[in-house]
């Protein structure tokens, strides 16, 4: 029950901040711009509390789901008056602004935070900018049936040269049961292959079935489990199962659900020194997939490079790395509308509170402030998509303006508004069922 708690504040803190930027922005654009701004409001619905500065009621609502600003004469249904300080007063350029101001700060912020996050602490796997090797094949994988090998580097995948494996993952996430063209280097050998990523997890995102050649690190550990009762610790690195090489968090699963229950013998190494362990793994319920499999109980945890950058170093890095989240996340929305991926790859609002509370329940603050970086870039962007309601709504209409020289009749603007608005429903109720079908699966799958 704690760790509901604690995944319930840390979202409502998230997204709490998150909306209050995005507010600010237009609320700050507005104001510098000479618009009247009526009400500044964290939330919809009835007013809980606030106070009222000026022309302008800052609130505080009761349903925390978003936020917005009222301008004087936003609406283009209510009657123009003519008054310098009503929005549809000002010329088209101002309005831009003003509507760009908010998903700008959201992306202003993701940029801030990443960098801040940087010059203290900057970690990444070890594996994840290495030339993409692929260190194992899980048996039965499209990589296998493609006749792909342990030692195969990849050299070419969906356009990229030499991706790295930071490259590469994301590729193939985004591409489940689609065809996926591969060059790869062996023995001196340029082999072309095409593969079909399958759809794995409940967010049925791609998977090739290689990976890297990665050391096997215990991370958070059950101690009800076999592990921690044969003296298995956190940090502690596997280096060998039943006097093998484990070359993979993956290969190890494969392994265990072959010797099923029969006791197993790792050789960890801890503090540079070798141990051994017996373990007996028992069945017991997996989270991804939700499915009953033998386990000994640890999760694993990648083997990280950790320093800090100079502010000129995370600024450039920060930058970088939210460029790529973009394309990325442009990538997801382009695919959506081609068919060629799930929605359930979209996480709502519950699949946000249980990353949150995973976040919140590590150590320092450095996984929250991602996490809510992460969570802002992608709430600019969001808002940036060419949809009525939406900011990047707004922005399109006063391009089509623009070019007309004039502007769009009342009565157009209200069946626009109108058509997005139910949209925007019927698309957060298809998130929040994909949210509640990932969380609770069982309960899902017995409604008719």
């Amino acid at each position: 029950m704690s760790g509901f708690f604690t995944a319930l504040f840390a979202v409502a803190l998230i997204l709490g901040f998150m909306i209050l930027i995005h507010e600010f922005g237009h609320y700050a654009a507005a104001k510098l711009l000479g618009v009247r701004v009526e009400v500044f409001s964290i939330g919809f619905g009835k007013r809980l509390l606030g106070f009222k500065r000026g022309d302008t009621d800052y609130r505080l609502a009761a349903l925390p789901l978003g936020g917005y600003v009222k301008m004087s004469g936003e609406n283009p249904m209510d009657e123009r008056t003519g008054d310098p300080a009503e929005f549809l007063s000002h010329p088209r350029w101002h309005r831009f602004i003003i509507a760009i101001a908010g998903p700008a700060m959201n992306i202003f912020l993701a940029v801030g935070l990443l960098t801040g996050v940087y010059m203290v602490h900057f970690e990444y796997p070890v594996y994840i900018d290495q030339p993409a090797v692929v260190g194992w094949i899980k048996h039965g994988s499209p990589a296998e049936k493609a006749g792909l090998q342990p030692g195969d580097r990849i050299i070419r995948a969906d356009g990229i040269e030499n991706p790295t494996w930071e490259q590469l993952d994301p590729r193939v996430m985004l591409s489940p049961n689609q065809p996926l063209d591969i060059t790869i280097l062996r023995g001196g050998e340029t082999i072309e292959k095409t593969i079909v990523p399958r759809a794995v997890t409940s967010s049925q995102v791609g998977s090739a079935g290689w990976y890297p050649l990665e050391n096997v690190v215990v991370g958070d550990i059950d101690p009800d489990m076999p592990a921690a009762k044969a003296g298995i610790k956190e940090g502690d690195k596997i280096i060998a199962m039943n006097g093998k090489p484990v070359p993979s968090i993956d290969a190890m699963i494969e392994n265990l659900q072959a010797t099923k229950d029969q006791p197993v013998e790792f050789k960890v190494l801890r503090d540079n020194q070798e141990l051994t362990f017996r373990v007996q793994p028992v069945l017991a319920q997996a989270e991804e997939p939700a499915e009953k499999r033998y386990r000994i109980g640890f999760r694993n945890s990648h083997e990280m490079k950790i320093t800090h950058l100079s502010l000129a170093e995370a600024f450039t890095r920060s930058v970088d790395d939210n460029k790529k989240t973009s394309a990325l996340i442009l990538e997801l929305v382009r695919k959506l509308l081609q068919g060629k991926i799930s929605p359930k790859t979209i996480e709502g609002p519950i699949g946000i509170g249980r990353a949150a509370g995973e976040a919140a329940s590590e150590k320092g603050w450095t996984p929250l402030l991602v996490l809510t970086s992460a969570i802002s870039l992608n709430l600019g962007i969001f808002n940036l998509l060419p949809i009525p309601i939406l900011d990047g709504g707004v922005i399109l209409l006063l391009f089509v303006e623009s070019l007309m020289r004039r502007d769009i009749s009342l009565h157009i603007k209200e069946r626009i508004y109108q058509a997005a608005f139910v949209f925007l429903v019927l698309f957060a109720a298809m998130v929040i069922y994909n949210d509640l079908a990932k969380t609770l699966p069982g309960v899902m799958q017995r409604l008719p």
